[in-house]
């Protein structure tokens, strides 16, 4: 399994199937014409997967923002009724989270993004004209139907253009946007209730409005700009198209008895080895424990905040909930970069959960209002496993079609934290959470343990597989290219 610099981790089955290690890339990071390349890429798809995946998020967590601003007393909330309106959405976004990514392959990410953006943009619109909990319910519910794809759909569609090595940092730069949307959200929604009102639309109200209306202009936008890889790329010349291909294709070594199209089509067996795979699936159980953290942070930080300083004014309040995300905004973009430049991922993940276990030991042994406080800056280092867990289950699996199984299954159990993380911090555990912290505590260590055993497991995976690759080349000889090719992660040269 991979996790450190060395071979490509690809595959290669020949005219006759072989199961000997694949060749090095004819083209490397370092060529001149690559990092042109890379960096035009960078420059025309990455500003525009950022914005929506940061209006994807401020469209999910304002809710918490539009809470302290009196959404809850207008919608007459009593008891639960704010956790179970949480709770409507993961509900809409897990069941429709695995489908949400096969209609992301079968329609393109270039065509399922923008669309999916757009509606949810609608969702944030309709939010303003709710006046019970159940329509709150209702709306929430189909804002996770449409926002299911966004995170899993935009990190598969940043593997049709980079390299393994290259793809952490590159997803850090859209997942930092969500620590940036806690941050900017907070700002925005100061600035927003600033506002004497709009049209007929006053208070909370007009937070959903204005960045529904955001949403859906960039979504219409993004038609226009992102196309589906880089063969469908206007603004790539000729030359560099053909670059963006070879240099994925000879990375991946996806040549058989001829030129196999670098996005394979939809396979059963490759989409059930993405969701099989080891790696996938611990990595998928360390991500849930990470974002019941990420999702608590997200939806009661305001709330936090106001039991921490509660003689302050709700715009300040919302301003104090900025500078811990913009701390995880640093941390993310920091380690992901590093990452990219060593080639790993699994020593990161591992090293991100002590300092999330020191902020929730902070909140448990302090009743200090600033130390508090500094604990949530800590607590903030759980955005970085957005990037490192997305981009380590692709750097595991060879085919287009195991990718995106493999990202839309780790995806689907963030979003199962996500909904732990709705009730992690309940009303009648207010003014100090012990319950919400003590949980969050015991999820950041769990995490620890499980990303610890995970990298041992691989290097011995990794040993046990040079081992027995001699006797397996001999066994693979009587299988067809498609077969070699349906092995996917199983291929012995696979590392």
């Amino acid at each position: 399994m991979l996790d450190q610099k060395g071979p490509t981790g690809s595959i290669t089955p020949s005219r006759s199937p072989d199961l000997s290690p694949a060749p090095r890339p004819k083209t490397t990071p370092t060529s001149p014409a690559e990092r042109r390349l890379r960096t035009k890429i960078d420059l025309c798809l990455i500003p525009m997967v950022m914005l929506l995946y940061l209006m994807n998020f401020i469209d999910r967590t304002n809710i918490g923002n539009a809470k302290i601003a009196g959404m809850d007393t207008d919608l007459g909330m009593v008891g639960y009724d704010y956790n179970m309106i949480l709770s409507a959405f993961y509900i809409g976004y897990i069941v429709f989270e695995l489908p949400a990514v096969a209609l992301c392959k079968a329609i393109g990410p270039g065509w399922f993004l923008p669309s999916t953006a757009f509606l949810f943009g609608v969702c944030s619109i309709s939010t303003a004209f709710i006046h019970t909990v159940p329509q709150a319910g209702a709306i929430r519910f189909l804002l996770g139907v449409f926002e299911a794809g966004m995170l899993p759909g935009s990190a598969y569609y940043l593997s049709r253009w980079y390299r393994r090595a290259e793809l952490t940092f590159r997803i850090s730069l859209y997942i930092v946007t969500a620590p940036l949307a806690g941050a900017f959200g907070g700002l925005l929604a100061g600035a927003i209730l600033g506002l004497p009102r709009i049209g007929s639309v006053t208070s909370w109200r007009m937070i959903f409005l204005v960045e529904g209306i955001v949403t859906m202009g960039l979504a219409l936008i993004a038609f226009a700009v992102l196309p589906n890889g880089p063969e469908t790329a206007r603004w790539l010349t000729a030359e560099e198209r053909e670059l963006a291909v070879e240099r994925l294709r000879a990375e991946r070594a996806v040549h058989s008895t001829g030129a196999s199209p670098l996005v394979d089509k939809m396979n059963r067996v490759r989409f059930m080895r993405g969701i099989a795979n080891p790696v996938t699936m611990s990595t998928a159980v360390v991500f849930l424990f990470d974002a019941i953290t990420v999702q608590a942070l997200a939806f009661f930080l305001p709330t936090i905040v106001r039991t921490i300083y509660p003689t302050e004014t709700v715009v300040r309040q919302q301003l104090y909930t900025a500078p811990p995300y913009l701390v995880g905004v640093v941390l993310t973009v920091g380690l992901s970069w590093i990452s990219w430049k060593v080639d790993r991922r699994q020593v990161f993940i591992v090293a991100s959960a002590p300092l999330v276990m020191a902020g929730y030991a902070m909140f448990l042994g302090s009743r200090d209002p600033k130390v508090r406080y500094a604990a949530t800056f800590l607590a903030s280092s759980s955005f970085t496993l957005g990037a490192l867990t997305n981009a380590q289950v692709s750097a595991n699996v060879v085919s287009d079609t195991a990718r995106s199984a493999a990202i839309g299954m780790n995806s689907l159990f963030a979003h199962l934290g996500g909904l732990v993380g709705t009730w992690a911090f309940l009303q009648w555990d207010a003014p100090h959470f012990p319950i919400g912290n003590g949980l969050n505590l015991a999820t950041s260590t769990t995490l620890l343990l499980i990303s610890s055993a995970t990298l041992v497991w691989m290097k011995r995976d990794n040993r046990a597989r040079d081992q027995r690759a001699d006797r397996e080349e001999e066994a693979g000889q009587s299988l067809t290219a498609d077969e070699v090719q349906d092995l996917d992660w199983k291929h012995p040269a696979f590392r």
